[in-house]
């Protein structure tokens, strides 16, 4: 199933105290959410590990966020989009399946992977 955001995409977020903020998607979670660069850090205390060469301390790293509070940032209009799918028909003779490919609802254009 293709999903409406995906890992490299640039977003937007439309809701929470980062609201404003745009970055690209790092990983796409299973549970619904998003880890997305430089929008809601988090400060985490960690323990040092000299195994594994971790010094102690007070860090900052993104926190996941839900996929309802971000949209797709379209840069042509330079405003947040929704994202809708088009069916691109395959040809019989060549044996190659119907294709979905995500849209920007605004103007139709297709999404660059």
């Amino acid at each position: 199933m293709a999903s409406k955001i995906r890992r490299d995409d640039e977003v937007i977020v439309i809701a929470g105290r980062d609201k404003g903020k745009r970055g690209t998607v790092q990983r796409v979670l299973a549970n619904g959410r998003l880890l997305v660069s430089g929008v809601h850090r988090v400060k985490k205390h960690q323990k040092p590990n000299p195994q594994m060469q971790i010094p102690g301390g007070i860090i900052e790293k993104e926190a996941p966020i839900h996929v309802s509070n971000v949209a797709i940032w379209n840069a042509t209009t330079s405003k947040p989009d929704r994202v809708g799918f088009k069916l691109i028909e395959g040809d019989a003779k060549a044996k190659k399946p119907t294709k979905k490919q995500r849209i920007y609802k605004s103007s139709g254009e297709p999404i660059n992977p």
